[in-house]
């Protein structure tokens, strides 16, 4: 007579033709005599471990295999950064992204523009491998989208995209302080202003406000760090 047995849940799976184990996911068949076949459906990953076939002979003979269960990489959102965090210029942050999957993921960040990443002051990498990426004194130039992605050699693998904005007060600077122009001619008088959020800027003239009328023509370019 022949039986399987889970030998990591101490569990007796069949014996002989009949099944004992309640997990309907488990049959047994044989083609002849001497081959006995033990059929697992919708493998689980509690099904991982040893597994013994035993013949029940005088004396007992059994032999014993391992099956390995191996599951894709799954990021865990509720355990990791949200999509979209602040945070201040000069301040420190850490972006979390945890996975489970078996093997063990292996989680690697990199910027999504191909930058670098500033782990420290002095050292920057193109790809940082950990759960977590801690950025120092953070400036505005490292603003944007972060990538991580978890893999464990199953596919597919997977990512999660997270945006970091970096807050920073406004800064302005004019290119030409002294602008000179004969009467009746027009002459354009350019102002840089740079923060985040956008600042609101405005023009003033004897302490009035400048608007947009016939004589003033007021222009805004706008460029991003993303």
């Amino acid at each position: 007579m022949v039986a399987w047995i889970h030998i990591d849940r101490q569990m007796i799976l069949t014996i002989h033709r009949h099944v004992i184990t309640r997990l309907a996911r488990f049959s047994v068949s044989h083609d002849n005599a001497m081959t006995w076949l033990l059929h697992v459906s919708q493998v689980q990953q509690e099904d991982r471990g040893y597994y013994m076939c035993q013949v029940n002979t005088n004396p007992m003979i059994s032999q014993v295999g391992y099956l390995q269960v191996v599951v894709p990489p799954n990021i865990l959102d509720e355990e990791s950064t949200q999509s979209a965090v602040a945070v201040r210029e000069n301040q420190n942050i850490s972006l979390v992204c945890k996975a489970d999957g078996f093997p063990t993921p292996k989680i690697m960040w990199r910027r999504e523009d191909g930058q670098p990443i500033s782990v420290d002051r002095r050292k920057k990498v193109t790809v940082y491998e950990g759960d977590t990426l801690s950025l120092q004194r953070i400036s505005r130039t490292e603003m944007g989208a972060y990538l991580c992605i978890a893999t464990n050699a199953v596919p597919p693998s997977v990512s999660k995209r997270i945006i970091v904005d970096v807050e920073f007060s406004p800064m302005i600077w004019v290119p030409n302080q002294l602008v000179g122009a004969p009467a009746g001619t027009d002459v354009t008088v350019d102002c840089h202003t740079e923060a985040h959020p956008r600042a609101i800027s405005y023009w003033v003239y004897d302490n009035v406000m400048v608007l947009p009328t016939k004589k003033y023509a007021i222009n805004t370019e706008e460029n991003s760090y993303r």
